[in-house]
């Protein structure tokens, strides 16, 4: 067998309260959703922006709902269909694990797009403002599946592989760091790099097509390291769900931000 770093092996529960046991799991989306709030306080507080800082304060709990419905909802629909249609109160059971990041994108969009229009904010400056944020949440994910030892990585010889305690003796690529690296920091420092800019009404957009197609990307590669879902496997293409699911997400950034970069074409020329 080749050498491999041992896993640190972590107790998925971060503290055990009686009946009560706090995960590192949920504790990264609880750390997540409020660094992230409290950060997009200080974001719309530049030039530029239209929501304030009490919206932003409003704007956490629909943030939240559509996060983790979206999440739970889009996992049952795209990888574990079969199952729940035959156990459909068994979705309910969001303690049993189960989030794809493709819902809870769709499900957090949404929910952008209904309170934009309930506060007559701008849509598009929601959007952009939550793609700056977005990334510490997933980042955090990220680091969170590795401690649970999750999401393992394929089969590989490379000096840094790591042998996952429920994924059988072979050493494997720990896929879960480099999408934490990649769709955290890196996506981080992009959209934020761009946050600071001077932000004017052409420019919306950028930021949150920038966040689509540069996820997209980061997942899409990762996927070749990370193993497939065991129930799902290799499927049209020998693409993964991921990967597939990926696709539209990265068309739809790079329109934004053709869009948005045409728009500020023709302001300059105006």
């Amino acid at each position: 067998m080749a050498l491999a770093i041992p896993f640190p092996n972590i107790d998925p529960v971060l503290i055990q309260l009686g009946p009560l046991a706090i995960r590192w799991y949920a504790l990264a989306y609880i750390v997540g959703l409020v660094v992230g709030w409290r950060y997009l306080r200080t974001i719309v507080q530049r030039p530029g922006w239209q929501a304030t800082p009490e919206d932003i304060d409003d704007l956490l709990l629909w943030a939240t709902l559509g996060i983790v419905l979206g999440g739970r909802i889009g996992y049952v629909l795209f990888y574990q269909f079969e199952y729940y249609v035959s156990r459909p109160l068994e979705a309910l059971a969001v303690w049993h694990g189960g989030m794809s990041f493709h819902g809870g994108l769709i499900g957090v969009i949404t929910a952008m797009i209904l309170f934009a229009r309930s506060r007559k904010l701008p849509i598009l400056d929601i959007l952009d403002g939550v793609a700056i944020v977005g990334p510490i949440g997933l980042g955090l994910g990220r680091l969170a599946n590795f401690i649970n030892g999750e999401l393992w990585g394929r089969p590989t010889d490379l000096p840094f592989a790591m042998v996952f305690p429920r994924a059988g003796p072979e050493p494997r690529h720990p896929s879960q760091l480099y999408e934490a690296f990649l769709e955290g920091l890196v996506l981080f420092l992009i959209v934020d790099w761009l946050g600071r800019r001077a932000r004017t009404p052409e420019s919306r957009g950028l930021i949150g097509g920038t966040f689509m197609a540069g996820y997209a990307f980061f997942r899409f590669m990762v996927e070749f390291a990370r193993e497939p879902d065991a129930q799902l496997g290799y499927l049209a293409g020998g693409l993964t769900m991921g990967q597939i699911l990926c696709l539209p997400m990265f068309a739809v950034g790079i329109v934004a931000i053709l869009y948005s970069r045409r728009r500020i074409a023709q302001a300059a020329r105006a």
